[in-house]
């Protein structure tokens, strides 16, 4: 059985809360295997005037370590 780890990152698009969600998980994925799951603790959008213009998640990703 292995041990399951959790790191907790921030990551942002300019298109929406889904894609920042998958840049999260992209990014993580490029150091890190056998990710689990994503859970989102956070999300923030960036206004200017009456517009969103960037979206941002504080995502905890989940993974298992093998021991």
């Amino acid at each position: 059985m292995g041990i399951v780890k959790v790191i907790e990152v921030i990551a942002t698009s300019d298109k929406s809360f889904d894609e920042a969600t998958r840049n999260a998980v992209k990014e993580a994925a490029k150091s890190i295997n056998n990710i689990k799951s994503v859970y989102i603790k956070e999300m923030k959008a960036q206004v200017t005037g009456d517009s969103i213009t960037s979206y941002a998640v504080n995502a905890k990703i989940s993974f298992e370590k093998n021991a």
